[in-house]
């Protein structure tokens, strides 16, 4: 069992591998490479600068894919270019040695919920067929999400799991907000437990009866109560922080993860 914490964000090309080395001086583990306004890591020699730092430092990366991105859409055309648009990530992913790009799968919009689903099941399929032929490693990872009017309750992601046998990333603060606060840690890491390993996502929430408004900072108690739990199940565990600070509260949760061992 293994518990490793990362933020949300490598930064500036320029500024990769040096934030890469500055996180393992901080015991941090993982990185989330943001590529929600596009790929922005294009150069064969940055690629290879930023895996090959990786990978000495021991963090495991992942990318969270463009914002813009609706596999339900009403316009094929958008539902190509969404599909496009994460299979752009999974091709630079496998070059920087990613292991799991993730991604909001989509909007009702005015479907209803099963239609939804249907749909952006055989997107998901299609991506993967197409992962399959170029002969990538790299798996895909639809989110929960935390707007009730969004695609993504832990019934949805955990039917795709099974249909698709794609991969997945909990997102607590997502549960929390899409459940107006009702959904508790320990029943959402009871709805996971099953698997063997866990991308997730973690950090403070603002929400209502909507579901999430935004982002905040993660409070040291919410950490102490989810490690206590994870570390419960004996799974491998990725946690990638979203806060607006996602590399100081990183590095809170990798302190609070030492003083509880």
């Amino acid at each position: 069992m293994t518990i490793i914490f990362g933020p949300g964000g490598l930064g500036g090309v320029k500024e990769a591998v040096a934030n890469l080395e500055y996180y393992a001086s901080q015991g941090i583990k993982a990185c989330e490479i943001e590529f929600t306004y596009g790929v922005y890591i294009k150069k064969e020699e940055d690629i290879r600068a930023i895996r090959d730092a990786a990978k000495k430092l021991g963090i495991k990366l992942s990318i969270h894919a463009h914002y813009w991105i609706n596999l339900n859409s009403d316009d094929k055309k958008k539902v190509e270019q969404s599909k496009k648009r994460i299979l752009d990530c999974c091709e630079v992913g496998e070059k920087l040695g990613v292991y799991r790009v993730v991604f909001h799968p989509g909007y009702y919009g005015k479907k209803d919920k099963e239609e939804t689903y249907e749909n952006i099941k055989e997107a998901i399929l299609d991506i993967q067929k197409e992962i399959k032929r170029k002969g990538w490693k790299i798996k895909i990872a639809p989110e929960t999400t935390g707007r009730v009017n969004v695609f993504g309750s832990v019934e949805e992601i955990k039917r795709l799991i099974r249909d698709t046998h794609c991969s997945f990333t909990v997102d607590f603060a997502h549960l929390l907000a899409r459940s107006n606060g009702r959904m508790k840690y320990e029943e959402m890491v009871e709805d996971f437990k099953e698997f063997k390993e866990l991308h997730c996502h973690f950090s403070g929430i603002n929400y209502g009866e909507k579901g999430e408004k935004n982002h905040i900072m993660t409070d040291k108690k919410d950490v102490k109560e989810l490690v206590r739990l994870l570390k419960k199940t004996g799974q491998e565990v990725v946690i990638i922080n979203e806060s607006p600070d996602p590399v100081a509260d990183a590095i809170m949760s990798v302190n609070v993860l030492r003083e509880m061992r």
